[in-house]
């Protein structure tokens, strides 16, 4: 196998992991991720969908499915009508925040079987990809009642 076949079968390992994780909390992984990205504070829609890497579309159906469970709501800016904000309800952020502690909980053991030196590596290049990656956009600090 080469370079890309490894990262393939990784990204399959975090995924299987992360859905058997977010299956025992009910809930799909995207509504899992959805969760856990505005478990703190309330997110602009598009911000939100850019950092996904969906349409505003796909993100909006995600949002009324996972609505319709009480988790999560939509608010107007207070600055901008047009721009839409999305936060966690009170179980919802309860939810998230469970969700997200055992993914930081488990999603490790996927390196379980290296060595203390190559954990410590993996985690240091898992690091540096996340913190050089794209996936940060700014959050907003403009309260939400959902």
């Amino acid at each position: 196998m080469d370079y890309g076949d490894k990262l393939f079968w990784l990204s399959v390992l975090i995924q299987r992991k992360y859905a058997q994780i977010c299956a025992e909390f009910d809930l799909t992984p995207s509504q899992a991720t959805l969760l856990c990205a505005i478990r703190n504070e309330p997110r602009q829609m598009a911000d939100l969908a850019a950092s996904l890497g969906m349409t505003k579309n796909a993100l909006s159906q995600l949002v009324d499915r996972t609505a319709r469970r009480e988790l999560v709501g939509r608010a107007g800016s207070a600055q901008d009508r047009r721009v839409v904000m999305l936060g966690a309800t009170p179980a919802g952020r309860v939810l998230g925040e469970a969700v997200y502690a055992e993914v930081a909980k488990r999603l490790p053991e996927i390196a379980g079987s290296l060595d203390a030196d190559d954990q410590r590596d993996f985690e240091r290049v898992a690091t540096a990809l996340v913190d050089t990656s794209d996936l940060s956009s700014p959050t907003s600090k403009q309260p939400i009642t959902p």
